[in-house]
């Protein structure tokens, strides 16, 4: 099993203890966001990689020598202002914290999500261009791999459409960030990748490929018992088992797709319980509760 922490909320930056305590109990409960009766138990016996997707991983970078499961890290970095990422620390430190990370579990094991990518009158392709730039020269040396998407419309982007300003791409705004963000990769020995894209940008040089694919989850694990997953249109990626909880972020990023209620994030932080095996909330008495293999 390959567990995902997560694509729901930011566990690594809000919630590390209580993953870590969790993590050495030796099982955690996840509520079905569909299905809220429905509460699935993960024994951490049965993990064989941790997916750790964060955009602070300052947090847990200390407790990682408690944890002798296989790591993998997707550290997103992307160069808005407060504007549009009101609660995120800074690029400084979280590029800190990456070489850290790269210098305990490998520089292999790091991916960095430059996601997404939208354009307005500020954020302009040379923009993104120079800060592309930028990331690559700090990080050189420290990742291999560089993860490029573009911004969906989300209920979130809809809610948050005056902030965000956002434009529509041409082909020419394609063009440009694929031949420009490919030279700097090269320039700097990293591969730069989309995943379930429908602008993949391969003809400039972008490798299309599985954020999460079985190739490399048996490079890191040995196993070949993984199988495909179905989480959204074009996306091929293994199954993973994600354990967070939507609405509960603090970044309140405005492109954001795990916060579709931002009203409902401060409500559910009021309900996490560091010691409970939920993240949000306790198990209820008509709760139902199967273990996950």
């Amino acid at each position: 099993m390959i567990l995902n922490v997560s694509g729901r909320t930011d566990i690594v930056a809000f919630y590390t203890e209580w993953f870590m305590k969790r993590y050495h109990e030796g099982f955690v409960d996840v509520r079905n966001p569909f299905y809220p009766k429905q509460i699935s138990r993960i024994n951490f016996s049965n993990v064989d990689l941790i997916l750790f997707c964060t955009k602070n991983p300052l947090p847990i970078i200390n407790r990682l020598s408690e944890i002798d499961k296989k790591i993998i890290f997707h550290v997103t970095i992307t160069p808005y202002k407060e504007d549009i990422e009101p609660n995120v620390i800074s690029k400084k430190e979280i590029i800190r914290g990456v070489k850290k990370i790269a210098d305990i579990i490998g520089k292999e094991n790091v991916f960095i999500r430059y996601d997404p990518i939208f354009l307005n009158d500020k954020y302009t392709v040379n923009y993104h261009i120079k800060a592309f730039q930028k990331l690559c020269t700090l990080l050189d040396g420290y990742t291999n791999s560089i993860i490029v998407s573009f911004m969906d419309r989300y209920k979130n982007v809809e809610r948050n459409y005056k902030i965000l300003r956002p434009r529509e791409f041409k082909e020419e705004d394609y063009k440009q960030i694929g031949l420009n963000f490919k030279r700097i990769a090269d320039e700097h020995h990293m591969s730069v990748q989309t995943c379930a894209e429908e602008h993949d940008l391969c003809e400039y040089g972008f490798i299309k490929r599985d954020c999460m694919t079985l190739d490399l989850a048996f490079k890191i694990t040995g196993k070949t018992k993984f199988k495909k997953g179905n989480v959204r249109k074009n996306c091929n990626c293994i199954e993973m088992v994600d354990i967070g909880a939507y609405n509960t972020c603090r970044h309140f990023c405005k492109y954001c797709y795990a916060n579709y209620d931002e009203g409902k994030v401060d409500i559910n932080n009021k309900k996490h319980n560091p010691n409970s095996t939920l993240l949000i909330g306790e198990i209820e008495d008509n709760d139902i509760i199967k273990e996950r293999r």
